[in-house]
């Protein structure tokens, strides 16, 4: 008979947020352990994440809209509180681990009630608003980056960087190859705005690589992510450039389309500059600026430094200058696989596992007696759901 010790990983439903906690969740798996996710219904609806895992959906306390949403916010915390305890007495984790995101703090601060040890992981190069809240309350911070912003001098011996885990899929990247590319070979360019899209990207970089000289233009090959409301504008645009161009609202195989990537266009999403990293893929980076605490400024900063990316601010982000930090990388293959290299030099492959090193070692025993794994119990949390 084999015993598990029980996770809870508690993530707001962002990809941000839901791709480093399903990296862990695939690492404990694959240690022996038993894992639930706690998330909200965003969360919930992200495609080909937690497969095989038990999800429960907690209302997310979100703290804005004056008063009355203050109100709003403390009652559902309270409330998703009261539900993960009741999670907590039939699944009886060794730990609660949070990555940020509202839904993520009633299971914490249930945890911590309840005496289960905590942790937080931090995404960005700045302590998100929740995290922040429990740092001086949790038992470890995991990092991603070794400078992150806003959080406590006061809580350096408890912090631990160990980078942004990614998926196996993207980390198995790291073991081939960057593309060959010649002077007059096919020119492959992965444009992403994150998890919603961004319209800036639709309305700049057609536009931007329409400015390319005609040798150039003509090795292009595109795959970029759209608003649907943005996509066929867009489309119009390649098609009257004669830019091969793939397109599509969400891009399901991210994985599949870094392989044969010679450059990202992107935001500065945790998640996002994590996998070219894990990969060794150089990007244009273009931070969002209504980002809270202008964290993606932030999280672009270490890429940029080590010169595996070029970052642009959003209000200097034209096709002029897009064309021109095109031609830079694009048409000296040397320079472009330099940068790849820089870009795989900053990576953390080993992020899963060094974090989930730290939860095993901060979680507590499940008592004299631990519950086999195959007499688990799990019974749905009151208004909870699994997926």
């Amino acid at each position: 008979m084999s015993f598990a010790r029980h996770y809870v990983l508690a993530a707001g439903g962002t990809g941000g947020h839901m791709i480093p906690a399903h990296s862990l969740a695939e690492e404990l798996i694959r240690r022996g352990h038993r894992v639930a996710l706690v998330t909200d219904d965003r969360g919930a609806r992200i495609p080909g994440l937690f497969d095989g895992v038990q999800v429960h959906i907690l209302p997310a306390g979100r703290l804005s809209g004056g008063p009355a949403g203050w109100v709003r916010a403390i009652r559902n915390i309270f409330t998703g509180r009261a539900m993960a305890s009741r999670l907590y007495e039939t699944f009886r984790p060794a730990a609660v681990i949070g990555f940020g995101g509202y839904p993520a703090l009633p299971a914490l601060l249930a945890a911590q009630r309840d005496r289960i040890p905590t942790l937080v992981h931090e995404q960005n190069a700045v302590l998100g608003r929740v995290n922040r809240l429990m740092a001086g309350r949790v038992d470890a911070i995991a990092t991603a980056y070794p400078d992150v912003d806003r959080l406590s001098k006061g809580h350096a011996a408890k912090v631990h960087l160990v980078g942004n885990p990614v998926r196996d899929e993207v980390l198995a990247l790291r073991d081939q190859p960057y593309p060959a590319l010649t002077e007059d070979g096919i020119f492959r360019v992965l444009v992403t705005g994150g998890s919603q899209g961004a319209t800036v990207l639709s309305d700049v970089v057609p536009d931007g690589l329409g400015l390319l000289p005609e040798h150039f233009r003509r090795r292009l090959q595109v795959t970029q992510q759209c608003r649907a409301e943005d996509i066929e504008e867009v489309r119009t645009k390649y098609a009257r450039l004669a830019i091969p161009a793939d397109l599509a609202t969400y891009i399901a195989d991210m994985p599949g389309k870094l392989a044969w990537t010679h450059l990202v266009i992107a935001r500065a999403g945790a998640s996002t500059i994590d996998e070219q990293t894990a990969a060794g893929r150089p990007a244009i980076l273009i931070p969002l600026p209504s980002a809270t605490d202008d964290h993606q400024t932030s999280n672009a900063r270490e890429m940029a430094k080590a010169g595996g990316a070029r970052m642009i601010p959003q209000g200097g982000f034209t096709p002029i200058e897009l064309a021109k930090q095109m031609q830079k990388l694009g048409l000296d293959p040397k320079a472009l696989a330099n940068a790849a290299a820089r870009a795989r030099a900053v990576g953390r492959p080993r992020a899963a596992s060094d974090l989930a090193d730290l939860v095993e070692r901060t979680g507590r025993d499940l008592g004299d007696e631990p519950v086999p794994a195959e007499e688990l119990i799990l019974t749905p949390i009151p208004n909870g759901a699994y997926a």
